[in-house]
């Protein structure tokens, strides 16, 4: 029986192929499994802002806020969507699944922690439905 080496090349990566397979190998991550449910939690809540408000009933669960703050001159200026999704975030902390915006604004005086900052103030609300 002969062997070509097109031959012996397939036999070889079929072996290398299902030896891979039949391994214990296990998948280890430095990736935390609550972590990115934390960091997707935001995608949850609804941004209702200027003509896009909520529809039918909603529970207020509180007021929330969040900001950008630029730490330095040289650092990049705050963005307002930035302050928006912090405070979304802070509206999925209390269980919301949307943020009503009340008041966006820009701080452009320096202060003892930011050269300058963006702030969004709302209600973190809970609706039956996400229209």
């Amino acid at each position: 029986m002969i062997f070509s080496v097109k031959h012996a090349l397939f036999l070889s990566s079929a072996a290398l192929l299902l030896s891979a397979c039949a391994s214990d190998y296990v998948f280890k991550s430095n990736l935390d499994g609550k972590a990115i449910n934390e960091y997707f939690k935001v995608g949850d809540v609804v941004l209702y802002d200027g003509e896009v408000q909520p529809k039918g009933q909603f529970e207020v669960l509180g007021l929330v806020e969040g900001e950008a703050c630029q730490e330095t001159q040289k650092d990049t200026p705050p963005q307002m969507a930035e302050a928006r999704t912090n405070a979304r975030k802070a509206a999925a902390e209390l269980g919301a699944n949307g943020f009503v915006v009340k008041s966006c604004f820009m701080i452009t005086e320096a202060d003892n922690s930011c050269y300058s900052r963006a702030f969004c103030v709302g209600q973190a609300i809970k609706t039956t439905n996400t229209n």
